[in-house]
């Protein structure tokens, strides 16, 4: 397993979200924000454990170097409350499993809370890292949907799904 842990996102992460609002990194998920975009979003992830509606972390190597994001939300999904799962890995860090055991360690705290009995991702259908990062996590693929990301924008994703009642599952 890769070595990584997550930590809550802080003011200090503002570089790393500008690194990761590349034309490569964003390139599934409507592209590259402006300046304006990535600083309103930085606000949100430092306040959003706050609110209680869930928390984005950051990806952090045994060196310290900060590699990427991975975060929950919940959300409403064909009428039934579950938490939305994302993340988002620098270039130079992709291939080494990070994202797969960063991911892992989100469901651990989503199942901890108890609260919800699914978490979903919804990567698009052309993203073909993202899709393996929720196969090797131990999501079930549902199938492909009609997604809405970024608002105003539908793609295609495919709907994976975890059910957090169940025990954790290694692969």
């Amino acid at each position: 397993m890769a070595q990584v842990r997550i930590e809550p996102w802080h003011e200090d992460d503002l570089y790393l979200l500008r690194q990761l609002n590349s034309p490569d990194t964003r390139k599934h998920t409507g592209g590259p924000e402006t300046d304006e975009q990535v600083l309103a979003r930085h606000d949100r992830y430092v306040h959003f454990a706050d609110t209680g509606q869930g928390c984005m972390f950051t990806l952090v190597l045994p060196d310290g170097a900060r590699a990427g994001s991975v975060g929950y939300w919940g959300r409403e999904w064909r009428d039934h409350p579950v938490y939305e799962l994302g993340w988002a890995v620098l270039p130079a860090y992709r291939g080494m499993g990070l994202a797969t055991t960063a991911v892992r360690a989100v469901v651990d705290v989503v199942r901890a809370r108890r609260d919800r009995r699914y978490a979903h991702a919804y990567p698009s259908v052309d993203n073909p890292a993202s899709n393996a990062v929720c196969r090797k996590a131990g999501f079930t693929l549902l199938g492909e949907t009609g997604f809405e990301y970024p608002p105003g924008r539908m793609m295609r994703a495919n709907d994976w799904q975890l059910d957090l009642t169940a025990p954790p599952t290694v692969s």
